[in-house]
């Protein structure tokens, strides 16, 4: 049996073609990959790029993606879902180690801590796919030092579908620029709502009943957006539900010409 040959990209003026390092298949629907990070290729924490393949009549189809990979890595990481009949994820699911991908040249976005103003503890709250920014984050050093507490909170239907659950906190443990910071500041919630599981629930339930603001967190048993700041990743439903939780409870958007006490990517937003 013949391996398959590499697909190469033609060149395209608006976007850049990037190798495929590594791909890893989480479960039948969810993903991640890793591409070559091109030398000039600069991002913030928790911004995305647009990232694709050669659709009909040669024209590039693209998708928003999040970067998950720290800002200093040789290589952009992406997580994503499967959808059978999707026109890119369709065929992405398929990629290749040295399979090629057009790449944006510029990173954008609104999810970043530029867009926050200062406080205590930051809760990245993320659905699915939406964890993907919060991996970079995580790593970066100075959340650690704008924060006293870092909180991820990932929700998912199933615990197969929880990427990401064995390795992250590892990845923090081995990372030389956070892992100090990170043992005492960092915690990682993982709550599953179709399966049992050690934490069983959606966000909102674990927000409204204080089982979130439990030990390891410390301090207040609410939000309080005198002293949180709060991110928000995940699907169109939970972000305007959250949006709307948060400006009630006195919160207020954040954008990168207007910090706020909380933020979200409306790049993902239907």
């Amino acid at each position: 049996m013949h391996a398959r040959p590499p697909q190469l990209l033609p060149e395209h003026a608006a976007f850049q073609t990037c190798e495929v390092r590594w791909v890893r298949h989480w479960n039948e629907h969810l993903f991640s990959f890793a591409i070559e990070r091109p030398a000039s290729f600069r991002f913030r924490s928790g911004e995305f790029v647009m990232l694709g393949l050669e659709g009909e009549g040669g024209k590039p189809l693209m998708r928003a993606y999040s970067i998950a990979s720290p800002t200093w890595s040789d290589e952009l990481e992406f997580l994503s879902i499967k959808v059978p009949d999707g026109p890119l994820t369709s065929r992405l699911q398929s990629i290749r180690q040295g399979d090629q991908l057009y790449l944006s040249k510029k990173p954008t976005g609104t999810l970043v801590s530029d867009a926050l103003l200062p406080g205590k503890r930051l809760f990245m709250l993320s659905t699915g796919t939406g964890l993907a920014p919060f991996l970079s984050i995580a790593r970066d050093p100075d959340i650690y030092d704008a924060f006293s507490q870092v909180v991820i909170v990932h929700s998912t239907r199933r615990v197969s579908d929880l990427a990401y659950h064995d390795e992250l906190t590892a990845q923090l443990a081995g990372d030389p620029l956070v892992a100090d910071q990170a043992l005492l500041q960092f915690h990682y919630i993982p709550t599953v709502t179709r399966e049992p599981f050690r934490t069983s629930g959606r966000i909102g339930e674990l927000i409204e009943n204080g089982w979130l603001f439990q030990p390891p967190v410390s301090g207040e048993r609410a939000l309080n957006p005198e002293t949180d700041r709060v991110m928000l990743c995940g699907s169109n439903e939970m972000i305007r539900d959250f949006a709307a939780m948060l400006e009630r409870h006195g919160f207020d958007e954040g954008s990168n010409a207007k910090p706020g006490t909380f933020v979200l990517e409306r790049a993902f937003v239907g």
